[in-house]
């Protein structure tokens, strides 16, 4: 029997846990699965329509030139950007993944507590590793709009 923590305790009672420790049985794969196909299967549809129904222009030079309030466009069309804002986005993206992590775990806090599975150890490294990052990311001047 593994040691939970507390001396002949188990969470669960046998057999109970064979689908709360990672055993599935395949066929709890087929809504997963049938979600991926149907979203698939959605996408190909809308770029398929998009491409047999949508309307197509002839090139033109004209028509395919910026147009800003009736002034001709100077210079490049396309101006280039910082690269401040693709770091502020990047750090953005990799600070608002962690919700996808705490919310679900906020759900199974409880549910957690009552088999007594320690969980709390796992989501404060899991936190303090992301405020070292952002300690990181400020000490380094990433989130600095002045330099």
């Amino acid at each position: 029997m593994a040691d939970w923590g507390f001396p002949g305790k188990s969470p669960c009672l046998p057999g109970e846990c064979a689908h709360f420790f990672g055993v599935m049985p395949q066929a709890d794969y087929l809504p997963i699965l049938i979600q991926i196909c149907l979203a698939a299967g959605v996408a190909i549809l809308v770029i398929g329509a998009s491409h047999l129904i949508g309307q197509r222009a002839a090139k033109n030079a004209i028509k395919d030139s910026a147009y800003e309030c009736g002034v001709k466009s100077d210079g490049n069309v396309h101006t280039r950007f910082s690269v401040k804002f693709y770091v502020t986005a990047m750090l953005f993206i990799l600070f608002d993944i962690e919700v996808v992590f705490l919310i679900p775990w906020s759900f199974i806090y409880r549910d957690f507590l009552a088999n007594h599975v320690a969980i709390l150890g796992p989501i404060l490294f899991f936190i303090g590793v992301l405020v070292l990052g952002l300690f990181y990311e400020v000490k380094k001047g990433a989130l600095d709009w002045e330099k």
